[in-house]
């Protein structure tokens, strides 16, 4: 059987929840995972950089 409600939330985020990842620079990229600023601040960041820490 299909999936109707598979990734319905972003529809709802602010702009579909993409933008530019602040660590590696990949543009127009989905940011779903929290990371660590450079201050300790949490930042949204890609599946990509999810585990690694800007700086």
């Amino acid at each position: 059987m299909s999936k109707n409600k598979r990734g319905k939330a972003l529809w709802r985020m602010p702009s579909r929840s993409r933008g530019t990842c602040p660590i590696c620079g990949s543009t127009r990229i989905k940011l779903l995972f929290t990371g660590k600023g450079i201050s300790g601040e949490k930042i949204d960041v890609c599946k990509k950089c999810h585990g690694k820490q800007a700086g």
